[in-house]
């Protein structure tokens, strides 16, 4: 079996996988603490990570029904992230490891994300992977496990930051996206006419700075908003970030139908993947371009140690080598791996 740690930044997870893939455990904590703060404190996120896998350890194993002697493998988070939280991770995973004389393994997160879909569906190499994270906001060839290409990048904020800071000028607690998805229901999304930046450019890198800002100069205009405007606001951002995605979506799927003769499946990702309506969104560009699109269970879709767990499992399998000596990484791009 493969005992993993997730503490790359807010969320402390641990699980148990068996070499067959199927998850035995999983518990993902949500450290309450930020939300005070409107947005992660990273002294406080790595304090939160020692207190929390003090509890979780020991629960994680008892929902298992095993012991310390059935697990083959310890792995952990060890970047990209923030620094304590990782170093939090990483310390605890391999002292185990060491304590039971067993290997460790050093995970890249945005492995973990890519690799998730995985789990649940069976999707082949290669794939267009969009990676939309709290993070990163980036797009991949994946080509096989360790090798990606990088199509484009996020030049200044990640998806999933724009939404925590427009859902905090909206009033809205951290983490906002989940707010801002609900309030745009009932909001008009042409309401305001927010910028889409990059939307003309024919690269594939993508930047959210200039919508936030340009949200800002608008809701400064008012005293104080009602609730009809939050909704309007909301949706009408929320269209602002579909129509970007959407748009570097459709020009990564040309692109792969032009280099990669007989791909047809492409992979949403990370946290943002939960809300409804970009994945409705790609789901009918997918179909217009006749490509399958695939995303993580709900539940797998944040960060997550089951992920860094199957990350684990397919390294293994593939020949991989422990590295009980590997320094845990705040950058770490996919492109660096092998």
């Amino acid at each position: 079996m493969i005992f993993a740690i997730e503490t790359s930044c807010d969320e402390t997870s641990t699980a148990i996988i068996d070499l067959e893939g199927n998850i035995l455990s999983h518990i993902v904590a949500n450290q309450q603490e930020h939300e005070k703060f409107g947005g992660v404190v990273p002294e406080i996120a790595s304090r939160a990570h020692i207190q929390i896998l003090q509890r979780i350890i020991p629960e994680t194993f008892k929902k298992a029904g095993v012991s310390n002697s059935s697990i083959k493998i310890y792995c952990s988070t060890c970047g990209p992230g923030l620094i304590g939280g990782l170093l939090v991770g990483t310390i605890v995973a391999k002292s185990m490891a060491i304590a039971n004389n067993k290997p460790f393994y050093p995970i890249n997160h945005l492995e973990g994300h890519a690799l998730s879909v995985q789990i649940n569906n069976n999707v082949k190499f290669p794939f267009i992977l969009l990676l939309i994270t709290g993070g990163h906001t980036q797009m991949y060839i994946v080509k096989e496990i360790g090798s990606y290409n990088l199509l484009g990048t996020t030049i200044d904020d990640s998806v999933g930051e724009c939404f925590d800071k427009v859902a905090k000028m909206l009033g809205m607690p951290y983490p906002g996206g989940k707010h801002i998805e609900l309030k745009a229901l009932n909001g008009i999304k042409n309401k305001y006419n927010f910028p889409r930046p990059l939307i003309k450019n024919k690269n594939l890198d993508f930047s959210f700075s200039g919508l936030k800002t340009a949200m800002k100069i608008e809701i400064n205009k008012h005293n104080s908003l009602n609730q009809k405007q939050i909704e309007n606001f909301s949706a009408s951002f929320q269209q602002s970030i579909i129509d970007i995605l959407e748009k570097k979506s459709e020009l990564a799927i040309e692109y792969a139908k032009n280099k990669i003769p007989g791909i047809n499946s492409f992979v949403v990702a990370g946290g943002v993947a939960a809300n409804k309506s970009i994945k409705d969104s790609l789901t009918l560009l997918c179909k217009k371009h006749k490509f399958k699109i695939y995303y993580p269970p709900l539940s797998l879709c944040g960060d997550n140690a089951a992920m860094i767990a199957w990350a684990c499992l397919k390294r293994y399998k593939l020949g991989y080598k422990e590295d009980i000596h590997f320094k845990p990484r705040p950058r770490w791009s996919l492109n660096e791996l092998k």
